[in-house]
């Protein structure tokens, strides 16, 4: 997945300094940066789908719906109950749609942003992460 160089200065035991270990991150694999993106992409568009309907049946609930169509009957001047356009599965339909473009549009682009990190890694030397031990 990636590779990481790791230098770690070591403290006696004596002593009450924290030990402290620099990580380099150098390299990232494109395939493996992909396979993450799509599993986050999936989680992301089952959190669209849950908040979509959640959304719909609170505003369902209340009435909403029924008002927004009421006025849009009203301006037309039809009286006989005119189109529900703002039905369950079309919204259901419209983020599912939205999820899928997410989810291609997040693989693709973490993956050049992998391969990009990857030339840019010669001449920045990669991200620094230091860690060190409570004290």
């Amino acid at each position: 997945m990636s590779t990481l160089k790791v230098e770690s200065s070591t403290a006696s035991k004596e002593s009450a300094t924290p030990r402290h270990a620099r990580l380099h991150l150098t390299r990232l694999d494109p395939w493996s940066v992909a396979k993450a993106a799509f599993m986050f992409g999936i989680t992301l568009a089952g959190v669209i789908m849950v908040a979509t309907v959640a959304l719909w049946l609170i505003l369902s609930a209340s009435g909403v719906f029924d008002a927004i169509t009421s006025i849009f009957n009203d301006a037309a001047g039809n009286e006989n109950g005119g189109i529900n356009f703002l039905s369950l599965g079309r919204l259901v339909g419209l983020s599912m749609l939205v999820s899928a473009a997410e989810i291609v549009l997040l693989t693709v682009l973490s993956s050049i942003f992998a391969v990009l990190y990857n030339l840019s890694v010669g001449f920045t030397g990669g991200i620094e992460v230091t860690l060190s031990d409570r004290a």
